[in-house]
């Protein structure tokens, strides 16, 4: 009996010694299996960089640069749930979405309100590239890529995502905001580090906002970067107000057109001054050498939205035709520019949550099509653009 107990407890004791390695082996599992590790949710056909890539470049791909910028921001949010759930470098669920490329992070934007991580500089790592034999950057691929997650829905953090969601929906504009500061800071940096050309610049949802307006403010200052803007916001207060006094002095143009006049020639002298002034902008254009729509030329946005997201469909919306352009202050580029790049997902109907999601951006049955009409939305954001500056106007040329 003394034996047989003893047999037992040796039993005992060897599965209690199994066990820590077992509830590891379950817990790598679990790890494995998360609904966010990325051979669980990312993309299936985007193939890693090789050395193929220096023969013909994935990144000249629009279908894989959309994909991998995605997977990119998708780090970003995963940066910020790592941190919330403290997860360490041996089970952190967001590398894995930039190393696959062969990038590596080099900066992470802290949101100094909540601690909260918000956006992420991910660079070209070469040393990593060369392990695959990948012996130089492939063309197309940007040295750096600035990268802005959206509205997270977390405790510790969606404090301040609502509060900056409500700045944009009563505003329009984001740069009250410390994230708007801290974006353009880094932006601005790796810009001047790396060159323009070797920069990007993405977004989805309150983070394509961000991206947008860190774009537009640095276009300004004669530094174009490359921007991807996934479900960027479209709705506020601030828009639908101006809407509806747009409609208002539209109505009442029209109502002015019907009424009999008793001074034709001062009506024909207002038309006058605003094609004077329609001319005079031409001519300082070929005074200054184009300077007036220089940013507009080379800061091209791409946009991707679903027409089923109520968050970002209203970009779709296409410029009126029921007035002149000459009577519109939100005159969009002419002569065959493009303001932006606005890619629309088309798959019918669907959920709120599918067709705002950032996964659908990798998906391999997506459906893109390149809208060609011009956006009125797009030509608001961007008409500071367009026009020639003040300091410009005032100065003359020698």
């Amino acid at each position: 009996m003394a034996a047989k107990r003893g047999a037992e407890e040796e039993v005992v004791v060897v599965m209690q010694e199994m066990g820590g390695g077992a509830t590891a082996v379950v817990e790598e599992q679990e790890e494995e299996a998360h609904p966010y590790a990325f051979h669980v949710s990312g993309p299936r056909n985007v193939a890693r960089p090789n050395w193929r890539d220096l023969i013909n470049s994935s990144w000249k791909d629009a279908n894989y640069k959309r994909s991998v910028i995605a997977c990119f921001i998708q780090a970003v949010y995963l940066l910020e749930l790592d941190r919330q759930e403290n997860r360490t470098v041996e089970n952190a669920l967001a590398p894995k979405w930039w190393m696959t490329f062969k990038y590596k992070l080099t900066q992470t934007l802290i949101d100094e309100r909540d601690g909260s991580i918000f956006g992420a500089v991910l660079e070209w790592d070469q040393s990593a590239a060369l392990a695959d034999f990948v012996l130089i950057r492939p063309s197309g691929a940007p040295k750096a890529v600035l990268v802005l997650r959206g509205t997270l829905l977390k405790g510790p953090t969606i404090r301040r995502d609502i509060e900056d969601d409500l700045r944009f929906l009563a505003w329009e504009s984001l740069k009250g905001s410390v994230r708007f500061k801290g974006a353009f800071e880094a932006l601005k940096a790796v810009a001047e580090r790396y060159g323009s050309s070797n920069v990007c610049i993405a977004g989805h949802s309150l983070g394509a906002g961000f991206a947008l307006q860190v774009g537009k403010a640095l276009a300004k200052e004669g530094i174009y970067v490359d921007a991807h803007l996934f479900n960027p916001p479209s709705v506020s207060l601030a828009m639908s107000l101006r809407n509806i006094g747009e409609k208002a002095g539209f109505a009442w143009k029209r109502l002015k057109s019907m009424l009999p006049s008793s001074s034709e020639p001062q009506a024909s002298g207002d038309d006058g001054i605003k094609d004077n002034s329609l001319g005079l902008k031409n001519w300082l254009g070929h005074i200054y050498g184009e300077k007036a729509s220089v940013g507009l030329k080379q800061w091209v946005p791409h946009l991707y939205v679903n027409n089923s997201d109520y968050i970002c469909c209203h970009y779709t919306d296409p410029d009126g035709t029921e007035e002149n352009d000459a009577d519109k202050e939100n005159v969009g580029p002419s002569n065959g520019q493009v303001a932006a790049k606005l890619f629309v997902m088309s798959k019918g109907k669907q959920k709120f949550l599918e067709a705002h999601g950032l996964e659908q951006w990798w998906s391999d049955d997506l459906d893109l099509q390149l809208a060609l009409n011009k956006s009125k939305l797009i030509s608001r954001q961007l008409k500071s653009l367009y026009s020639l500056p003040a300091t410009q106007v005032q100065r003359r040329p020698r």
